[in-house]
């Protein structure tokens, strides 16, 4: 679809509203996926919460690639030269699948090494490297699933992404059930379900791809050279290089951010389990964030492309407008009712209310976070993906970190001091994310 052209807001409606589906289809695989495996043990849903953290830093070159590959297809496609967005669309899968194949190998030798380096506690070691040879099985199909649908991001089909995640959805979420618990002719393999029902699933998204990219405008992929073209290899990682240290970072930064909640003594088990239960009603709340900046980087790609950077900056700015004002009616219902969000969570006393003085504050920072992730999409789909990089990185490591050191354990304010050096880091990164996308250096940017 030609995004570069007609109603501002028809084209951001056209983008966003699928990959809000996305979004939601992909917190409930997560959801569930915790919940049965509460119904085995803790220490099932102990390892398959800690796993998904590490699995995370796996698939973060795949996250990479996508986002390289959406800057690049996305400005080719809104200049009209197509063919140039499928050479650099096919150089995108063909690296995404030899970096797959290279990661599995080196999982599969050294899975027991890569669990104990880390820090898997003893007693859910064997679970979890059930877990990670399984998902090391499944990463080409992971990673050609991330890097296809950024291609059709790119180009403005984003219903044939909706559609393959919805049957991902659908088989991951039946799948944990049938396979955990038995059903039928498939008997119960316990935890191990859990593993293969996720790997079913993204393979079946593979499958499902590979037969929309034959019957789209992508179906040229398939009748050109699959060889390496050095230079578009590296013009994919200097792009994609930024988004995956920013990734690192802000993980990184929320290990050490959990460690100073460590230390608050007799409060630490309460801040840390208060945690835990907001960031997850919180990410229900940012779900139409990350829409829009999914959304954002497509849309900016293309016009940028089509040699209209006016009509890019105001696209961006409508963008951010719309995560605004939906993120802050988000705020303000969960600020008022944030006792009732907190308790679908926590039923223990303390935990209930440091989980509710949680919500309260991080709501205050939820229209800086829209205006932040909107505009850093923005950014990212122009090539400027280093700029977002520093943003997030000062706020995070500048900002938000030594400032909760020193609210929680030098002024003594505890958890709540780690809550306010959250709300006020996010209120600086959207400041400098709208300096960055204001000073229009972006719009320069040659690919």
């Amino acid at each position: 679809m030609d995004l570069t052209r007609g109603s501002l807001w028809h084209n951001i409606w056209y983008l966003s509203w699928p990959m809000l589906l996305i979004m939601i289809f992909n917190f409930f695989v997560v959801f569930v996926d915790v919940y049965v495996a509460g119904f085995i043990s803790p220490e099932v849903q102990a390892a398959v919460g800690f796993i998904g953290v590490l699995y995370f830093f796996v698939i973060i070159i795949a996250n990479a690639i996508s986002i390289g590959t959406v800057a690049m297809a996305s400005r080719f496609i809104g200049g009209g030269d197509f063919k140039r967005a499928t050479d650099a669309g096919r150089q995108s899968l063909f690296f995404s699948i030899i970096v797959a194949i290279t990661l599995t190998v080196l999982v599969l030798l050294f899975y027991r090494e890569i669990i104990a380096l880390a820090g898997f506690p003893e007693k859910i070691r064997g679970i979890a490297e059930t877990f990670l040879k399984i998902f090391a099985l499944a990463m080409g199909s992971n990673y050609f699933l991330i890097v296809s649908n950024a291609l059709f991001r790119a180009s403005g089909e984003v219903k044939k992404p909706l559609l393959t995640m919805f049957i991902v959805s659908i088989i991951n979420i039946i799948g944990n059930f049938v396979l955990v618990f038995g059903m039928g002719p498939f008997p119960g393999m316990g935890f191990t379900g859990i593993a293969l029902a996720s790997a079913i699933a993204v393979t079946a998204g593979t499958v499902a791809n590979l037969v929309l990219l034959l019957f789209s405008d992508w179906k040229p992929l398939y009748a050109g050279p699959w060889t390496l073209h050095l230079e578009t290899i590296r013009q994919i990682i200097r792009l994609g290089w930024p988004a995956g240290l920013l990734q690192i970072a802000w993980n990184a930064g929320s290990i050490v951010l959990y460690n100073i909640l460590g230390r608050l003594g007799e409060t630490s088990i309460t801040a840390l389990a208060a945690i835990a239960n907001g960031m997850r009603i919180e990410a229900a709340v940012f779900l139409p964030a990350f829409a829009l900046h999914m959304t954002a980087s497509v849309l900016i790609g293309q016009n940028l492309g089509a040699g209209n950077p006016e009509r890019a900056e105001k696209m961006g700015w409508r963008i951010a407008s719309a995560g605004v004002a939906l993120l802050s009616v988000s705020a303000v219902i969960v600020f008022i009712w944030a006792d009732s969000f907190a308790s679908i969570l926590a039923k223990d006393p303390a935990v209930l209310a440091e989980t509710t003085r949680y919500l309260r504050i991080n709501m205050l920072a939820q229209p800086f976070i829209a205006l932040s992730l909107s505009l850093s999409g923005a950014l990212q789909g122009a090539g400027d993906t280093r700029g977002p990089m520093w943003v997030i990185i000062v706020a995070m490591w500048v900002i938000r970190l030594p400032l909760a050191y020193f609210l929680s354990l030098i002024l003594g304010y505890g958890a709540a001091g780690v809550w306010i050096a959250m709300a006020a880091s996010m209120f600086v990164q959207s400041l400098l994310m709208a300096g960055r996308f204001q000073g229009g250096k972006w719009k320069k940017i040659k690919l």
